[in-house]
């Protein structure tokens, strides 16, 4: 009997830390009866040209507010010429575990598969990173990281203080590889988020990147809503 308990624990445990997979991807649309208000706070940490957040503003009321965060100047641009609600406010940075400046590794290239060589004209700015790229460049011989810019960084803690931000609905986290930095910068205010949606990887893309499991070890308040291949849906049990 100790035996076959003993067993249930272990496997309870490695439940929690690597959850069976979903199929299919996560769908956008599904968010107003996820969170069931019309009015949300959402972060967007790592926004790129603005095409999620236009769909976010799209299923929500005029209460709603959308955050979004974004440190290379090609999107920068394209996001200002796309979204104009102003439910929705752009800051140029990266989320990360501190204030100042860093290094971002620009992302460059276009995509082996057909379509997409003119889907970019300014390059491939998808995958660019605060965290230095590594197994990216094996998996993804295509994308070039060339060049190197300063921008400006900013705790998810200090941005909340200083936008007085006293609840979060959804977090959105597209920060190719940086999700560790983006979580220690964000102790307080994740304690008032409900939901993170955020990528990760078991191979180390980038330097420092952590996996599923050490991710969700730093996320010890939360819990697997739905596990899909590169991408988790994660809820706050205290909330």
């Amino acid at each position: 009997m100790k035996v076959i308990e003993k067993s249930a624990r272990a496997l309870k445990v490695l439940l929690k830390l690597e959850p069976p997979i979903t199929s299919g991807q996560f769908e956008v649309e599904s968010l107003p009866a996820l969170l069931g208000t019309d009015s949300p706070v959402i972060l967007e940490v790592g926004c790129n040209d603005g095409t999620e957040t236009n769909r976010f503003l799209s299923m929500f009321g005029s209460g709603a507010r959308v955050y979004a965060f974004e440190p290379d100047p090609r999107a920068i641009k394209r996001f200002r010429e796309r979204v104009t609600d102003p439910r929705a406010q752009l800051f140029e940075m990266a989320i990360a575990d501190r204030e100042g400046t860093t290094e971002f590794y620009v992302s460059d290239g276009v995509p082996t598969a057909p379509g997409y060589e003119d889907l970019r004209p300014e390059g491939w700015d998808l995958s660019g990173s605060i965290r230095r790229p590594k197994e990216h460049i094996k998996e993804h011989p295509w994308c070039r990281f060339d060049q190197k810019i300063t921008i400006q960084t900013q705790s998810l803690d200090n941005w909340c203080r200083q936008q007085q931000i006293k609840h979060i609905d959804f977090i959105w986290v597209d920060v190719q590889g940086a999700e560790v930095d983006f979580i220690r910068g964000a102790a307080e205010s994740l304690k008032k988020t409900r939901y993170i949606y955020t990528e990760y990887s078991n191979k180390q893309l980038y330097e420092g990147q952590v996996n599923l499991r050490q991710l969700l070890q730093l996320l010890p308040d939360f819990e697997v809503v739905h596990r899909y291949i590169g991408d988790v849906l994660l809820r706050n049990r205290n909330l």
